[in-house]
């Protein structure tokens, strides 16, 4: 299993199919998936199909969300990462789009800001776009502030699926002077 980034508090590794459960508790709960569809899941069959799409991601594009762990308790508590969308979106495709989603209990301690700062260090470093972009359902605003606190910059608003939405952008180069 491979790790892919590390925080003082994360371990950011391959989703692998014994997250299944954890995979149910995040999707299975409406107020986690409020504002990327609201639909949930209620199986391990339907965990274990979205963690085998996310690992077809891993082969096809080398590179797809990671299951985020609390290293205190090693406890699976949502993903985070980098995913290449390969769909348009709002103007764009075959670009890096940085996420993040974790169970409710584990909301409010920073984990996503962690786990964002890790992505892209991880995208910058790593796969070296010259972009990393970032999207959010427009009443998500929780998700704004943490993107907009780790650098990005909101740039547009859109409809996607009949739904407005934010673009978020940040360069290279503005993440670079950031980290000095």
């Amino acid at each position: 299993m491979e790790i892919f980034a590390s925080t003082p508090r994360l371990i950011l590794r391959e989703i692998i199919p014994a997250d299944a459960p954890g995979m149910l508790a995040l999707d299975g709960d409406p107020a986690v998936v409020q504002y990327v569809g609201g639909v949930t899941i209620s199986t391990l069959e339907e965990a274990r199909e979205k963690i085998q799409f996310i690992r077809q991601q891993y082969a096809r594009n080398g590179i797809g969300r990671w299951a985020v762990i609390e290293k205190a308790s090693n406890n699976f508590v949502g993903w985070a990462g980098l995913k290449l969308v390969t769909e348009p979106v709002h103007q764009q495709v075959n670009f890096y789009d940085v996420g993040y989603r974790f169970i409710t209990q584990y909301w409010g301690k920073g984990y996503a800001t962690e786990c964002a700062v890790a992505s892209l260090r991880y995208g910058f470093e790593q796969l070296q776009p010259d972009y990393l972009y970032a999207w959010t359902d427009a009443g998500n605003t929780a998700s704004a502030h943490v993107l907009t606190k780790v650098g990005f910059q909101l740039t547009d608003t859109f409809i996607h699926d009949g739904v407005p939405c934010n673009w978020f952008e940040i360069s290279r180069l503005s993440w670079q002077s950031r980290i000095r």
